[in-house]
């Protein structure tokens, strides 16, 4: 997670002037299981790059032999010289015993040295006021001024504000997993490393958080190399795309949209190559039936040859083909219905007086910020979690395949198909035919060599699509999609989406996953926090259009707020705080938020100028539209702390 510096090549003279990192040749096995052979790139300062490839080649793997962590089998990976590099892992690892703060400050930067000096000494001079105390706490206050340490003690709140982290003294052993992913995310991005690699960066983080991410990454002078299933993320964010496919590199120099064009264009000669290498072969096969036997050893070389093309033949653009296929029981008229549904634990309320009649074929998306009760809805939906009051009828006919966000819970030793069997030997597919579960593997991209490996040696992506393949098996007709997109490769998720939009049953889906809510969901339940849920019918991009509408009505009446306190007005929408009179600290924060805000304003304004001139180039207007957006988020962020501590400076 937290930075660090990685040891560099003796020939880093070599590099070209601008590139950060170079691999050459690089390849790891685990046993027997290939993940990447002889690969070879670069990543240049300022590249944004994703690296995209199937489930179980190794894309973990890699970033984690890049940033020292494991070593290649064969292969060299270099680092230029004084490159600082920050690495959040996919699963991150954080000492349990410690707390947010603890973890962040524990031997970390300079600059973090000099903040937790400075509150000790704030803490000895709030027991006790001494001469001591008061050299000690000079002594600190002069090292955070000198270390512009203020900055970064701002940059800590403000990143760890937006990714929903509040408290620092809550110990690292409470957190949920998401939690522990979002910390980790923070700390990496606080210590602004040179090259920052990212495994699955937005998962478990909200719509809002994800969006912020983006534009802090766009805004950032950083080096990226991440991994992320996120198509709107990879096209807002990257310039450049590396691709491992059937064991080839291909780099792709632009962001998502380039790619999916370029790639579309590759395949299609492929394709075309494949087909011409086909028609070959059958005039080669034709010509060794019609060949005497006495010419064998003057067609050696023709017969090597049709062994060549015949490779060829089979090299197309498509490889395993994953094949979404189940049948699905017949749905009464009676599907589901909820009356007056009260749910609450302790103080949170999850839902209050909740009411709705599903109707056949309906497509839901949830949305809203984490821990709102989204996951707790769907159990309630499928009966696991008890409702504390208020009635549901589900019809007769009605078979629920409910796919949790954490993944099915499997035992690790078991085999691959063992865990099917124990569902169901035989599995009937949407045209009516039966196969045995081995045969269901295989149309779930498990090939009969992977059907009896232990579940434990799958990858994160391999172990989710057999969730999700255990879920189908068992023929649902309302299915509840819980975060389904997680650690998913980008071709798993185009059939997954293509199943579903042909799906005739019921549908839920939790997802922060943009495109592929805007795909496949017309209708939504906004969870507001303290029970209200809101309905609201349209597109993913309808409802962020209204949802940035009520967020600038918002902010309208924080700055009229402000504007009032300023003038001694009314301020009784305001913030209030028990807390009276500001501490030093505080009173030079308060003035500084003052030249700030405005400085702020003044920018906004100017850019509302530019992007109102119609002269800006698209690039141009993209970024100054990104900040434009930002800075909005700031005013807002800046005005509501201007107005606490006015109100305790009265």
């Amino acid at each position: 997670m937290l930075s660090h510096k990685v040891t560099k090549s003796p020939d880093i003279t070599n590099f070209p002037d601008m590139t950060y990192l170079s691999v050459e040749q690089l390849s790891k096995s685990y046993g027997l299981k290939p993940l990447f052979e002889d690969l070879t790139f670069g990543i240049s300062r300022g590249d944004k790059t994703a690296l995209v490839a199937p489930n179980g080649t190794g894309k973990s793997t890699l970033l984690r032999v890049i940033a020292g962590m494991e070593p290649p089998d064969s292969g060299r990976m270099t680092i230029r010289n004084g490159i600082r590099v920050g690495f959040l892992e996919q699963e991150p690892r954080l000492e349990a015993h410690r707390t947010i703060r603890e973890c962040l400050f524990r031997g970390h930067s300079d600059t973090a040295a000099v903040i937790r000096q400075y509150e000790e000494a704030v803490r000895a001079q709030s027991r006790e006021v001494t001469d001591a105390t008061r050299r000690v706490y000079d002594d600190a206050l002069s090292a955070m001024n000198a270390a512009n340490a203020w900055d970064y003690e701002e940059r800590m709140q403000q990143i760890l504000g937006k990714l929903d982290i509040h408290d620092t003294d809550r110990p690292v052993s409470t957190l949920s997993g998401g939690e522990r992913k979002r910390v980790a995310l923070a700390f990496v991005l606080l210590d602004q490393p040179d090259l920052l690699l990212l495994d699955e960066p937005t998962n478990h983080l909200d719509v809002d958080m994800i969006e912020w991410l983006e534009n802090h990454l766009s805004r950032s002078t950083a080096t990226l190399l991440m991994v992320t299933h996120d198509r709107y993320f990879l096209d807002r964010v990257c310039n450049q795309i590396i691709e491992i496919d059937q064991g080839k590199l291909y780099h792709h120099r632009g962001n998502y949209s380039w790619y999916l064009q370029k790639k579309a264009e590759r395949q299609e000669v492929e394709k075309i190559s494949a087909g011409k290498a086909s028609q070959l072969l059958k005039k080669e096969i034709e010509w060794m039936r019609r060949s005497p036997k006495a010419r064998t050893t003057k067609s050696k070389s023709r017969i090597a040859a049709i062994d060549e093309t015949a490779e060829r033949a089979k090299q197309g653009p498509a490889g395993p083909d994953l094949r979404l296929e189940v049948s699905m029981q017949r749905m009464g008229k009676k599907i589901l219905e909820l009356r007056g549904i009260h749910k609450r634990f302790g103080d949170t309320v999850i839902l209050e007086d909740f009411s709705y009649t599903f109707s056949r074929g309906e497509r839901i998306g949830i949305i809203g910020r984490n821990g709102t009760g989204k996951s707790t809805f769907l159990r309630l939906l499928t009966g696991e979690e008890p409702a504390d009051s208020g009635g549901m009828d589900k019809g007769s006919t009605v078979v629920f395949g409910h796919y949790r966000q954490q993944g099915p819970e499997l035992d690790d030793t078991m085999r691959v198909i063992d865990a099917v069997t124990e569902i169901a030997e035989v599995i009937t597919l949407s045209n009516g035919r039966r196969i045995s579960a081995s045969q269901f593997l295989e149309h779930f991209m498990f090939p009969p060599k992977m059907q009896y490996t232990p579940i434990g040696k799958l990858s994160g992506g391999e172990r989710r699509r057999l969730g999700l393949m255990m879920v189908l098996v068992r023929n649902p007709n309302f299915l509840i999609l819980d975060e389904p997109t997680n650690d998913l490769d980008l071709d798993t998720l185009t059939r997954l989406e293509d199943f579903l939009q042909d799906f005739g049953g019921c549908l839920i889906i939790v997802s922060h996953d943009r495109f592929f809510m805007e795909k496949l969901v017309q209708h939504y339940f906004v969870f507001e926090g303290d029970g209200t849920v809101r309905g609201f019918h349209g597109t993913w991009r309808e409802y962020r259009e209204e949802q940035l509408r009520r967020e600038a009505e918002k902010k309208e009446r924080v700055d009229a707020d402000r504007k009032g306190a300023a003038h001694g007005g009314d301020t009784s929408t305001s913030k209030k705080s028990t807390q009276k009179g500001l501490s030093f600290k505080e009173r030079k924060e308060f003035q500084r938020l003052e030249k700030e805000i405005a400085a702020l304003e003044e920018e906004r304004a100017g850019l509302e100028a530019e992007l109102s001139g119609g002269s800006l180039e698209y690039e141009e207007l993209r970024e100054k539209s990104e900040r434009y957006g930002s800075l909005g988020e700031l005013i807002d962020e800046k005005s509501e702390r201007w107005l606490e501590l006015a109100e305790r400076d009265q």
